[in-house]
């Protein structure tokens, strides 16, 4: 048997970015993990030290993240851990360590928390031409 589970508490770093696919989205955030300072057996000053966690969420989750949680926000998150190698543009083997989110929840006081971020009204394609062209579509055949 084996287990690959993690518990989290701490804050947002920066706002999630969001990627949308053809088959959902992907939202990512950094969260921020502190120890505070503390005084070891021989009476030294260990200084707090902060550790930063790539974190990934998929569908519920990820829809959760996008419309609710922002930069600062202090947020409960379990998951697992990944490891994965890609290669960058320049050849070179990078390896990344990341947490799959499949829980979390937002700690940070309804005081202390902006409105929500509005999602998104879908756009008929009218209004998605005029997005793209700055005009409104003819009706003239094109030929």
């Amino acid at each position: 048997m084996s287990v690959n589970r993690v518990f989290l508490i701490g804050n947002l770093g920066k706002d999630p970015e969001t990627r949308e696919f053809e088959n959902g989205k992907i939202v990512t955030f950094t969260l921020a993990t502190t120890d505070k300072t503390y005084t070891n057996k021989q009476g030294q000053q260990i200084p707090e030290s902060t550790q930063w966690h790539s974190c990934v969420c998929f569908g519920h989750t990820a829809d959760f993240v996008s419309s609710y949680i922002r930069k600062g926000y202090k947020v409960y998150l379990e998951g697992k851990i990944r490891y994965r190698k890609y290669t960058a543009s320049d050849n070179t083997e990078k390896w990344v360590t990341e947490i799959l989110v499949d829980r979390l929840d937002n700690l940070t006081p309804k005081s202390d928390t902006q409105q929500p971020a509005q999602a998104p009204q879908p756009m008929s394609v009218q209004q998605q031409y005029e997005t793209v062209y700055g005009q409104q579509p003819s009706n003239d055949p094109p030929f």
